[in-house]
């Protein structure tokens, strides 16, 4: 029962106050194939930091109104505001809010051509609506206790990124400090696109 199953990741992560996660990332398309890996915290409402690890150091931070993206060395910071963000890592924001699955993806159906990446998972499918986002498919894996294991957004462009989450703690203590940035001294600020 989609219906169900979805309402049981809403009902999940509506009470959860904060979420820490190991993330690989991994991007096809455009000629490249690329995977990332880090730490991931979300707090509510709408704070993001990700810390890249491997194989390059930097930092994607959202305080709830402002997003940052920062590579150590570049001698720069670029900042946006949320509102103009479109980064295909803000759509996590959701898990942390107050939103329902079948709003945020049309059509919500079991994408039983796509097998999960573990075994006991089911793996779900629909179009995104209102998550600011370019992208024509979103697939999402979820666990037998209803949690998100694994989104993968296909852009119009054909491009496929994907998300696995490891080692999820829920609910641990994540002061707002870390969600907040300062861009260290001589570096310079650059508004607009973030244009990674």
């Amino acid at each position: 029962d989609i219906h169900a199953i979805a309402h049981a990741v809403d009902v999940h992560y509506d009470h959860l106050r904060t979420l820490a996660a190991d993330f690989t990332e991994t991007f096809r398309g455009m000629g490249m194939d690329r995977t990332e890996s880090g730490a991931l915290w979300l707090k509510k409402s709408g704070k993001m930091r990700w810390e890249y690890r491997s194989p390059q150091e930097k930092l994607f931070l959202d305080d709830g109104k402002i997003a940052w993206f920062y590579v150590p060395g570049e001698g720069r910071v670029r900042k946006t505001s949320m509102q103009k963000l479109e980064d295909l890592r803000s759509p996590l924001a959701f898990l942390l809010g107050k939103t329902r699955l079948e709003k945020e993806l049309r059509g919500l159906s079991l994408a039983s051509d796509v097998p999960p990446i573990t075994q006991g998972n089911i793996v779900l499918r629909g179009v995104p609506g209102g998550l600011g986002i370019q992208a024509s498919e979103v697939l999402l894996e979820i666990t037998p206790d209803s949690h998100i294991s694994r989104i993968e957004i296909e852009g119009v462009d054909g491009a496929v990124t994907e998300y696995r989450f490891s080692n999820q703690r829920e609910d641990i203590t994540l002061p707002d400090d870390r969600f907040r940035f300062v861009p260290p001294p001589g570096i310079e600020v650059v508004e607009g696109d973030l244009g990674q």
